[in-house]
């Protein structure tokens, strides 16, 4: 009888764990599909026979989470894809010393070239339209060399108590002894009590790897999660934290729906759990993949209670749930910070790399001085770390943008030793941190090139970019490696399908490439193609607008034959107005190009010489221009310093500031005509006669004041618009040479344009002379190491200096 009845076939439980949208995701096999949403309305039936095959019935009664990944594939060696978070951590807001001392980096190309970054904020205010969907031509990276992230971890046997080692597995039992197991949730059915479930759900997981799927779509197994969920709040704290462990070694999806309901029951036991238990939970969760960010709240404001008790593994362990959880309260900061320089001598060398990884990946905000110390601590250390964990103390420094020489000095002798057996991904890193340290080392930089070639398959779309941007940013030579730039290039061209997600990734390959004076024509023909510089625009949360204006000026200055497409003049007219009213905001008034422009003014004879301007405003940077003619002397070249405010009788209140040469921008048309009689009568008070089209296209009639016509718009003639409105100009506004001018662009250079502690132009700097001698001009810099120590002398000798520097020029 008994054998009857387990045998014969029941009714499907009506159990919710997934609503319809989910479960049209799931694969449909000959069993029909039924309703199975309405469990908590008290439909529970027995369950029906399951000696047949999984693949008979329907599997899926949930919807994974497409950012899921095996525990046992990626958890015990997870390769160094698994802890980039670059665009999450460093397009965010950073600590204010990081803000004032990032100039160069691949997020600061994103941004205008300053100390302060004000406009940093402003491509984060919305939330970030999503991207177009790429997964159906998207091909999964293969791993090259797999790294254990969670290596800290066997430091110290401390860590056993607070966290799931997933490299050891309970002793393994085989799918004969699981069947009994589900058998018995069928027989015991009601009458399980809470120690029983949890028994099952622990037994079960000791199954092998590859018959867990089987058995998380066995219908029993279902069943047994609906019992779970009954006893949920009489489980003790013990086997709440048990059940959740069976949960990782049985690879349950973060998305499922049962885990909502287990951690919702952690949140509201929190204040009894102890610290280790708490540390615990969150390192389960974090080793299912599910975001709980509720639950760790809970958890730091636990913390402050525990401060005297917490060693260095609990001080560690909680860097590493800071750094998953992807941020730390700011309340927070200081007593972790302080916490951690309480037992810095203590850290061993994965321990470091755990400490700075967490700081990377949260974004934690601690003191010059602690990321100092930290790095100390891990320079000491440095033979005996990982490849990883001397990656993530390079993530610290470029997230802290700070440059430790003795550590730096020391990779210039680890990254040639270990590269060979380094993955790309942490390659990238090193490249990418020494860029944005401006640290230029021969032997890291022909170590990795040397490498990368032979890692191209491994690499994504993100290593590809930004080690052209890095190698692009040192002006590192194509001759050096020849088979670095093409070997890139040429992924680049496998994987293009890609930027229609990432466009941003498309421009920081190319502005790299462009430093190095490397056009590949038809990537640039994608990147300035209409459509998608519209997608570019729309999609992303960087501002990339500035990026498309130095790629596009950049293929005009430098591709005289290029046929293909360019951007629109209205957005390269916004683009540069958007950097001019940036620049006078704040390149403009920084204290030794203010110094510089009034010392050329007194040396040269007055305001009129000087212009202060951006002369190719895609290089994001101001010169001070100044014109000499063929005897040396000086030519007037700022003849609209003023500012021209539109009278009232027009109904805006904007004044127009004059650039130099910069636009003026007047409502009015100007036709053949009228420029005849501008440049024909510049010097006579006869009225002009206004233009037919004028009269019909303004509304706002003037006569004749003083002699001379005004525009429709209100706006004076003087004689020094005339004087402008009569000479050409480029497109770029730059004034045209002529055979008996010299047209000087005298540059306040700064450290952050050189590589560290050298005269190594970096890359976007070295471009912009390159295109200044193609516009006409002749380079003239005033050194940072020459001029800020002269601002603390006299006049007399600031004035000695600039007449050697501008008159030396000439000859």
């Amino acid at each position: 009888m008994a054998a009857f009845v387990l045998c014969r076939r029941l009714p499907r439980p009506r159990y919710l764990l997934g609503s319809r949208k989910d479960r049209t995701q799931a694969q449909l096999v000959s069993v029909e599909q039924k309703d199975e949403t309405d469990d908590h309305k008290g439909n529970k039936g027995a369950l029906q026979k399951q000696e047949a095959s999984p693949q008979e019935v329907y599997r899926l009664f949930y919807n994974p989470s497409s950012y899921h990944r095996s525990v046992w594939t990626t958890a015990s060696s997870r390769s160094q894809t698994d802890n980039d978070e670059d665009e999450q951590c460093l397009s965010t807001l950073a600590p204010s010393f990081w803000q004032q001392r990032n100039h160069y980096s691949v997020s600061c190309s994103r941004h205008l070239s300053s100390s302060k970054n004000t406009l940093l904020d402003l491509a984060f205010k919305d939330p970030e339209p999503e991207r177009p969907s790429v997964s159906s031509v998207r091909k999964p990276t293969p791993p090259d060399v797999k790294v254990n992230a969670r290596a800290f971890l066997k430091c110290r046997p401390e860590y056993a108590s607070m966290t799931i080692d997933l490299t050891k597995r309970p002793r393994l039992i085989e799918m004969e002894e699981a069947l009994p197991l589900l058998q018995k949730v069928i027989v015991l059915k009601g009458s399980m009590k809470p120690s029983d479930v949890c028994q099952f759900i622990m037994e079960l997981s000791r199954l092998h790897r590859d018959k867990i799927p089987m058995v998380r779509s066995d219908q029993r197994f279902i069943m047994l999660l609906r019992y779970s969920v009954e006893h949920l709040s009489l489980f003790t704290e013990l086997q709440l934290l048990e059940v959740l462990q069976a949960f990782v070694l049985l690879d349950m999806p973060s998305g499922h729906t049962i885990l909502g309901l287990y951690e919702a029951e952690l949140i509201r036991r929190a204040n009894q759990m102890s610290l280790h238990q708490l540390l615990l939970a969150a390192d389960l969760w974090r080793c299912i993949g599910r975001q709980v960010p509720q639950f760790l709240q809970h958890l730091y404001d636990s913390v402050r209670m525990y401060w005297e008790e917490m060693g260095v593994t609990e001080v560690v362990h909680l860097l590493y749930i800071i750094g998953e959880g992807r941020q730390c309260p700011k309340d927070l900061m200081h007593p972790v910070e302080q916490q951690l320089m309480r037992h810095i001598h203590k850290l061993l060398p994965e321990e470091v790399g755990a400490v700075c990884l967490g700081l990377f990946k949260s974004k934690f905000s601690v003191s010059e001085g602690a990321v100092t110390r930290i790095v100390d601590k891990g320079h000491s250390l440095i033979e005996d770390m990982s490849d990883f964990a001397i990656v993530n103390v390079l993530k610290l420094l470029r997230f802290s943008h700070l440059s430790h020489r003795g550590w730096l000095q020391a990779m210039s002798q680890e990254v040639p030793r270990r590269a060979q057996k380094m993955g790309v991904q942490g390659l990238m890193h090193v490249a990418i941190a020494c860029s944005a340290l401006r640290y230029h080392d021969d032997n890291i930089l022909m170590a990795i090139a040397e490498r990368v070639p032979s890692l191209v398959a491994h690499c994504r779309i993100k290593d590809l970019c930004k080690l052209l941007w890095a190698f692009g940013t040192f002006r590192f030579p194509p001759v050096q490696s020849p088979s670095l730039y093409p070997s890139l290039t040429n992924a680049l061209r496998e994987r293009k399908a890609e930027f229609q997600s990432y466009p941003e990734h498309l421009l920081t390959a190319l502005l790299g490439l462009a430093f190095v004076s490397q056009f590949p024509e038809d990537l640039i023909t994608i990147a300035l193609s209409p459509d998608f510089v519209k997608l570019a625009l729309k999609f992303t949360k960087f501002e990339l607008k500035k990026d498309f204006l130095t790629l596009d000026e950049t293929v005009g200055l430098e591709l005289p034959h290029w046929s293909g497409p360019r951007l629109s003049c209205e957005l390269r007219e916004e683009v540069a107005e958007m950097l001019w009213k940036f620049a006078q905001s704040d390149l403009c008034q920084k204290p030794e190009v203010l110094e510089a422009e009034s010392a050329l003014q007194i040396l040269l004879g007055g305001e009129k010489f000087v212009c202060k301007r951006m002369i190719l405003p895609h290089t994001r940077s101001i010169d001070l221009e100044v014109h000499f003619d063929s005897s040396g002397q000086p030519i007037p070249v700022n003849p609209a310093l003023h500012t021209t405010t539109i009278p009232p009788e027009n109904n805006s209140s904007t004044s127009i500031s004059h650039q130099g040469w910069g636009r003026v921008n007047l409502e009015a048309t100007i036709t053949d005509e009228l420029l005849t009689q501008l440049t024909n009568n510049k010097n006579t008070t006869k009225p002009l006669t206004p233009s037919p089209t004028s009269e019909r296209t303004s509304p706002h009639g003037v006569e004749p004041d003083d002699g001379r016509r005004r525009f429709d718009t209100g706006l004076h003639l003087t004689s020094e618009i005339i004087e402008h409105l009569a000479q050409p100009c480029s497109r770029d506004s730059a004034p045209q040479d002529s055979t008996n001018t010299l047209k000087l662009a005298i540059q306040v250079s700064s450290r952050n344009h050189y590589c560290s502690q050298s005269q190594h132009l970096l890359g976007l700097y070295a471009m912009k002379r390159r295109h200044l001698k193609l516009a006409g001009y002749r380079v003239v810099e005033i050194s940072s190491h020459e001029w800020f120590p002269m601002l603390r002398k006299s006049r007399a000798e600031k004035l000695a200096h600039l007449r050697c520097k501008v008159y030396n020029s000439l000859q």
